[in-house]
């Protein structure tokens, strides 16, 4: 599923999934990188993101696999 991963001063990074209108803060981060790892959303949602550099500049739209269940 497509997601924006952005970040902001108030509530650090979060993704947004335009598919659902949704906003999550990310809360749970498995590389300090960010990248090629999961993330763990407040809804409880676990994301893979894709490989990228670790200078990719925020906001950035990329494809994120959910992890245990379908794909949203």
């Amino acid at each position: 599923m497509k997601v924006m991963i952005r970040r902001s001063p108030e509530t650090g990074l979060s993704i947004y999934v335009p598919k659902k209108d949704l906003e999550e803060p990310i809360i749970e981060v498995e590389f300090e990188g960010l990248w090629g790892g999961w993330v763990k959303v407040a809804n409880g949602w676990v994301l893979d993101l894709p490989e990228m550099p670790p200078e990719t500049r925020l906001p950035v739209t990329v494809v994120a696999r959910k992890r245990g269940g379908e794909e949203a």
